[in-house]
């Protein structure tokens, strides 16, 4: 199964602070980890939200609104996906992560819609057919 794993914003990560150089030689070490055990698809920081814009949909209208956005709590400073067996495995590894910050920070693990998770949309072949180099997984880029 695929995970995304969302790393949460900090009031230090939205004032872009970086982190600590401790903090990032052991985030190094843990994605390695990561890929060494196969378990690490892809991942990225992501710039503060000042940078962000977001698009409000209404009907058929759009809204661009302009970052920063309140609430840092709420919002994602960087992303990753792990192939896992299940979310239990997914649990584990992401506990293992080091903290960036010295204070509270939390990370996200989301299942991917699946397949098998969209059977009544889809017909058997194309349940059955591989999509992006994946074993006949949803693979939507």
């Amino acid at each position: 199964m695929r995970v995304m794993v969302f790393g949460k914003a900090t009031e230090d990560s939205e004032k872009g602070a970086p982190p600590t150089a401790e903090a990032f030689a052991a985030m190094d070490r843990f994605t390695e980890e990561l890929v060494k055990a196969g378990v690490l698809v892809a991942g990225a920081g992501l710039k503060n939200s000042a940078q962000a814009k977001r698009i409000v949909f209404e009907g058929p209208g759009r809204t661009v609104i302009d970052g920063p956005f309140a609430e840092s709590r709420e919002l994602i400073a960087g992303f990753s996906i792990w192939e896992v067996k299940d979310m239990d495995e997914a649990v584990a590894w992401a506990r293992r992560s080091p903290n960036l910050g010295p204070g509270r920070s939390e990370v996200e693990l989301r299942p991917f819609l699946e397949a098998a998770d969209l059977a009544e949309f889809m017909t058997p072949e194309e349940l059955s057919a591989p999509r992006d180099g994946e074993r006949g997984k949803l693979g939507v880029a």
